[in-house]
């Protein structure tokens, strides 16, 4: 192991109190308790979750959140949320609900505009409880300090990171997740592993992280086959809340690379939801990755039990078929992507330096445009 890795500095910074398993979501109202004023968002299909919560105190529900919140959308809750004037606010859902709960419970008491924050370190405080409730596995949001807003004018994600967007609570409960579709566990699971694995090959790796990624693979590699075949299956379903939450760990301190930067394109212009997106990039940037990290890329392959490879096109083969087997369609032409687009879809995700320069292989528009050539297969 490298002494450059060992000695360069990072920070973990991990929720307050985090509670895992089955039934577990009734704990959240005990500790909610102790607050009067509760503002929950969600989302359509998890509003239904709320009364199981148990809440006690003056509740009020959000739904009205599109699934890849923009800055007019985050602005509309928190005027909601300024309206109700809240001192715990709940994420209930997926990732864009858990970072639009950061985004509330930090600045809806404040004189400023997500813009004003955009960055890292720029939120200059909280008075505000936040709990989050994952309803899906995939983004890890509920472990990290980072939201993204989308600019309706540019379509690029805004990223906002703070240690001011910490959960004090986070309640891991399977049941929550067992009436999402086959399809949606697949895409979600795929990004929770994208996570993990991104991290782990990414140029800023640290043995720290790393033990959160191999576990969060050998999770993945243990248990997605399994939720997406069964929904109700609960260890199958608490292994991959797991493996998302572990996802999110790797976040903070390292972040992803090129595959999410390949897949925000695709989620703006396309329309795709952004476990799809990732799911279709997978196999693709895996195998690219793998000449500058086969070490690394032929434990990857061994912890999803696709073989001990690092060859980049039995990676890329092996790796394809795996996200295929999930159910998922793989093809960018399917999804309605153009020839033409792509040359546009690659420069723009060159241009986000904070991903792509994370990257253990240099990506240039070229390389990227081949890519995405490959995807449309």
């Amino acid at each position: 192991m490298s002494d450059l890795f060992l000695s360069r500095a990072i920070t973990l910074v991990q929720p307050a109190r985090i509670v895992i398993g089955a039934g577990t979501g009734a704990r959240l109202g005990e500790w909610a308790s102790a607050y009067r004023r509760v503002f929950v968002i969600a989302m359509g299909p998890t509003e239904a979750y709320v009364e199981r919560l148990g809440f006690s105190g003056k509740v009020t529900v959000y739904t009205d959140l599109i699934p890849e919140p923009d800055l007019p959308a985050v602005d509309a809750v928190f005027s909601a949320a300024r309206a109700f004037r809240p001192d715990l606010v709940i994420g209930l859902g997926g990732g864009s609900v858990m970072d639009v709960a950061k985004l509330v419970a930090a600045l809806w008491d404040k004189d400023l505009s997500i813009t004003d924050v955009v960055g890292a370190g720029k939120v200059p405080g909280r008075t505000t409880a936040l709990a989050q409730v994952p309803t899906t596995s995939g983004t890890g949001s509920e472990a990290g300090i980072r939201a993204l807003v989308t600019d309706p004018a540019t379509l690029a994600k805004l990223a906002v990171e703070s240690v001011h967007m910490r959960a004090d609570f986070v309640v891991l409960d399977p049941e929550l997740t067992y009436s999402v579709p086959p399809a949606i566990t697949a895409a979600t699971g795929i990004d929770a592993l994208a996570h993990c694995v991104e991290a782990f090959t990414n140029i800023k790796a640290h043995p720290l992280i790393d033990f959160y990624a191999r576990q969060g693979i050998q999770l993945a590699g243990s248990y997605l086959a399994r939720a997406v075949a069964d929904g109700s299956d609960t260890e199958a379903r608490a292994g991959m809340m797991l493996a998302s939450y572990y996802g999110g760990v790797c976040l903070g301190p390292v972040n992803t690379a090129g595959g999410h930067a390949l897949a925000y394109p695709l989620g703006t212009r396309l329309k795709l939801p952004h476990g799809l997106a990732n799911a279709i990039i997978f196999p693709h940037v895996l195998a690219f990755n793998a000449p500058e990290r086969p070490e690394k890329t032929q434990e990857i392959m061994t912890l999803l039990g696709l073989g001990e490879t690092a060859d980049e096109t039995e990676v890329r083969k092996r790796a394809h078929a795996y996200c295929a087997s999930l159910g998922l369609e793989m093809s960018l032409a399917r999804h309605g992507a153009k020839e033409e687009e792509l040359g546009a879809w690659a420069e723009e995700a060159f241009a986000i330096k904070r991903l792509i320069d994370n990257n253990p292989r240099a990506m240039n528009p070229e390389n990227i445009l081949d890519i995405y050539r490959a995807a449309m297969r």
